[in-house]
């Protein structure tokens, strides 16, 4: 089943990519495993995927030395400063950044590492009180107070947009993003490169890639309905 669900997603994102006039190597396919067994995790490895991402950081150390050693993780939900420490040797990029105490934190941690971690800044797009991010006018501000820190790289920006029946209602806040996140490539700030846009998920991710997303976030599409209980 979840073979299938990936060549059905797949299908979704090639009509999308043609209809934006986009090529399909433009857009990253990162598979949402939360609470997702690490045997459906390996099915989707086995069908060719390779992003994987995480909204919390024990799932991520937890089936990390389960699989295979090139799949690359995603950290894409709020991340507490405490368990950044934990990442460092795992993760290819944080999508969750959305403040300055953070971004020092990761920083800190990078350099001990001796890495450099590719971050993206969390929008709040549509304001919504019970999310994570950054409002609109708070991103370029934080952007220059956190880009000459050693360790890390700001790569683009990061939405979660509003749960809705109607994919269509969310296209506005993918071009604000979008839209936002060319504004600030245009400052040309040393460390930043506006280059990833990671919107879009199960309900709305061909809205988003027709408005610019390079990395959309799929998760019940692909696995099914989570099941919290257990």
């Amino acid at each position: 089943m979840i073979a299938e669900n990936i060549r059905s997603v797949e299908q979704r994102i090639q009509a999308a990519c043609a209809r934006a006039g986009r090529r399909r190597d433009e857009v990253t396919l990162i598979c949402v495993t939360k609470t997702m067994p690490v045997t459906d995790l390996q099915e989707a490895y086995d069908e060719g995927q390779r992003n994987f991402g995480e909204n919390r950081v024990q799932e991520i150390t937890e089936k990390y030395p389960l699989l295979p050693d090139d799949i690359r993780w995603h950290m894409i939900g709020h991340l507490q400063r405490n368990k950044v420490k934990y990442l460092m040797d795992r993760v290819v990029m944080i999508h969750s950044v959305d403040s300055a105490s953070l971004a020092r934190t990761i920083s800190k941690e990078a350099v001990k590492a001796g890495r450099t971690m590719d971050i993206l800044l969390e929008v709040n797009a549509a304001g919504e009180e019970s999310k994570f991010g950054l409002s609109y006018e708070e991103v370029l501000p934080l952007v220059r107070e956190i880009a000459p820190l050693p360790g890390l790289h700001i790569c683009g920006l990061m939405t979660v947009a509003p749960y809705t029946d109607d994919p269509e209602t969310n296209r506005e806040f993918f071009k604000k993003l979008r839209d936002l996140s060319v504004d600030i490539d245009r400052q040309s700030i040393d460390n930043v490169s506006m280059h990833t846009l990671s919107m879009g998920m199960t309900g709305d991710f061909e809205v988003a890639i027709e408005e610019g997303a390079t990395h959309i976030r799929v998760g019940t599409a692909i696995f099914g309905k989570r099941d919290y209980t257990v």
